[in-house]
């Protein structure tokens, strides 16, 4: 069987392009079709697969600045010949569920979410992006044409496979179909254990406003505890101006790092909704609990009050009651770490291979 990878834009190394990764891994023969590649920003990961790129590639600036270019980016994709190929899976967030098959070839979407940008999500994009105003007053017609463009690609989907129950429900309120769950996977081997525990709080991730750092570096300020936050981000300068001493900026750490880093807080504080969100399983394969907001994946991977505890609101007040009621000595490093497990990289493999061969 002839089977081929197909994913928006391969110009950085993320969640998404890990799991990517582990897909090339079953399937090391399968090429990946990609409107932009940047091997240096994907640290050469995908240097052994095959990559074909659109013809964004050679557009100047196009790498940096993608955003400038959603218009172009469905043309791009319908571009792609898929007609040698019996297989098509497309790891989507966006544009890549829009390809076109011919009869004979079956197309799987991994829906990594319906694009919250033209969904339910679509007047915040419009306000959080530093576009000039007269700017701001053309997006609406253009995002009305490529939401309509989205539920049209959505059709061209053979069969769609969700990230999490989260996510699955949101491909059938947008695109009205059913999806098969498969959890993403997290590579517990990289975590470890440790037995000293040092008086800190850990954030991670790329700094940006929906992760809701600045929500956290508020309850910080206001508790006088120890925080941590390890990740870049547009978010930064904001973020050190408003942080007390107490708060550390860890800046981009090796993996090497982040893994020390997780093994010995206290807990890790998750205060954003995720679609689904490897970061909380990354500190429990480390044997540390989360503090997280009741919404998104987090509440499919954390056992509530055996690997974590939630707060319902995302607000100042409801955190503080949350980290207050935190009490690490409930937790056991061992319950934390076995949660993990359930999503390993094996587990992820054995999935895949079970409905693909149904």
């Amino acid at each position: 069987m002839k089977i081929a990878f197909v994913h928006e834009y391969l110009n950085q190394f993320g969640g998404a392009e890990r799991m990517l990764q582990v897909l090339c891994s079953i399937y090391p023969n399968a090429p990946i079709y990609t409107l932009l590649y940047d091997r240096d920003a994907t640290g050469h990961i995908f240097e052994d697969q095959i990559v074909r790129t659109s013809f964004l590639q050679n557009i100047p600036f196009a790498m940096k600045h993608h955003r400038l270019f959603p218009l172009l980016m469905p043309l791009a994709m319908e571009q792609f010949d898929f007609s040698n190929f019996d297989l098509v899976i497309s790891v989507s967030a966006s544009f890549a569920k829009g390809i076109i098959t011919k009869p004979g070839t079956t197309h799987i979407c991994y829906c990594l979410t319906p694009p919250r940008f033209l969904w339910d999500n679509s007047q915040r994009y419009v306000e959080d992006f530093s576009f000039p105003g007269f700017i701001k007053k053309l997006l609406p017609p253009f995002i009305t044409y490529l939401r309509v463009w989205d539920r049209e690609a959505s059709l061209r989907v053979d069969k769609f496979w969700a990230i999490s129950n989260f996510v699955k429900e949101r491909v059938k309120k947008y695109y009205l179909q059913d999806s098969d769950l498969i959890y993403p996977p997290v590579n517990v081997s990289k975590f470890y254990i440790s037995d000293k525990i040092e008086n800190y709080f850990l954030m991670a991730g790329r700094l940006v406003s929906y992760k809701k750092f600045d929500l956290a570096v508020n309850v910080f300020n206001k508790l006088r505890l120890p925080l941590r936050i390890a990740g870049i981000g547009p978010e930064m300068k904001k973020l050190k101006k408003i942080a007390q001493r107490n708060i550390h900026f860890l800046g981009l750490i090796s993996d090497r790092e982040l893994a020390e880093q997780y093994s010995r807080a206290k807990a890790l504080i998750f205060p954003q909704e995720e679609d689904f969100g490897i970061v909380p399983l990354e500190s429990m394969a480390s044997g540390r609990p989360v503090i997280a907001y009741r919404g998104g994946g987090a509440v499919e991977t954390i056992a509530e009050n055996e690997t974590g505890i939630f707060f319902d609101e995302q607000d100042e007040n409801s955190m503080i009651r949350a980290v207050k009621k935190f009490d690490e000595r409930q937790f056991d490093h061992n319950i934390c770490r076995k949660q993990a497990e359930k999503f390993d990289i094996p587990v992820f493999k054995r999935n895949i291979l079970e409905k693909i061969n149904l």
